[in-house]
């Protein structure tokens, strides 16, 4: 009979790259303090080369807040998140304020007819 080889030495797993920016993506959500009401969730793209992933976050923030810890937040949310459910190294998060969201602007540039 010949000799099992053990489960750890089978094979592979390949998570594919659109999986880790969904994690990403909600990671990002979960450090925020809260998303505009009239904003757009964050999104992320993901590059993934063997067990590292280099990840970009656009977003849209409330403001006036503090853009750098949001940011902050964002990328070590990211990085622990990828890192315990992919088990993936990440050492670069580069997140993008794509929008900053105003009392004044909320609800009035959305259906707006020109």
């Amino acid at each position: 009979m010949a000799a099992q080889v053990a489960p750890a030495e089978r094979g592979a797993t390949r998570i594919a790259d659109r999986v880790v920016a969904k994690i990403a993506a909600y990671a990002a959500r979960e450090a925020l303090d809260a998303v505009p009401d009239d904003g757009a969730p964050p999104h992320a793209t993901v590059t993934v080369h063997h067990d590292t992933a280099r990840v970009r976050i656009s977003l849209e923030l409330d403001y006036p807040a503090d853009i750098g810890t949001q940011c902050g937040a964002v990328r070590r949310q990211v990085a622990e998140r990828v890192k315990a459910l992919a088990g993936m190294e990440v050492p670069e998060v580069a997140v993008q304020v794509e929008r900053l969201h105003t009392a004044q602007t909320r609800g009035t540039d959305r259906g707006r007819i020109q």
